[in-house]
């Protein structure tokens, strides 16, 4: 049995339960993290020395890095559909799965963080201002792509890739910032929600 650590609150455990959800992997869930366990003891820095939610054990098999725990339910449970075999496919699907992490998600870390979180660190307001830009013009970046690369972010099929975008565009549409009018994205969104994994755990009214 798969047993994953983490609150169903935190971004990127719903991540991965969307995941486990599409792939009809069998698993138990233990909260940790902020208002449940402690992440910062011993028995959880032992499985990740980063104290940070979500972790995956599979037996003797312990992994963290919520975008890894992904790939790794993929080709767990054979799902070629979410994470293809063709190198050039999935490479198509890895990049955007990157980009999520390495770009896109740090551009709103500031804004977030304030507006939301309301964290007395960030309460700059130049910051604020400059981390709600990089974020819209980031996701403008998406709506680009999907304007004329779509309805999926890797092509014409629903991957892994939509997964990890979907919840980062919950976020951005959830956080008080003044967002532009990107058609391409709402369209996107429509189509997210016509998947019930997405409407459980992807816009559950949670940023």
């Amino acid at each position: 049995m798969l047993k994953l650590l983490g609150k169903p609150t935190s971004i990127n455990v719903r991540k991965v339960l969307w995941t486990l959800s599409e792939t009809g992997l069998s698993y138990e869930r233990e909260d940790w993290g902020d208002g449940y366990r402690p992440t910062n003891v011993p028995e959880f820095l032992a499985l990740n020395p980063n104290a940070m939610v979500p972790v995956l054990v599979d037996g003797d098999f312990v992994l963290w890095e919520s975008n890894s725990i992904c790939r790794y339910l993929c080709g767990k449970a054979g799902r070629q559909d979410l994470l293809p075999a063709d190198p050039q496919t999935r490479a198509r699907v890895e990049q955007w799965m990157d980009w999520q992490a390495t770009e896109l998600n740090p551009s709103w870390r500031y804004a977030f963080m304030a507006l939301v979180r309301k964290s007395p660190a960030f309460t700059d307001p130049a910051q604020i201002a400059a981390s709600a830009a990089a974020w819209n013009r980031n996701v403008g970046i998406l709506d680009r792509h999907l304007a004329t690369g779509g309805p999926f972010a890797a092509g014409g099929q629903f991957t892994l890739a939509d997964i990890v975008l979907g919840l980062s565009l919950n976020r951005w549409l959830m956080t008080p910032i003044e967002r532009p009018e990107f058609p391409a994205i709402a369209a996107y969104i429509e189509r997210l929600v016509e998947r019930p994994a997405y409407r459980e755990f992807g816009c559950n009214g949670t940023p």
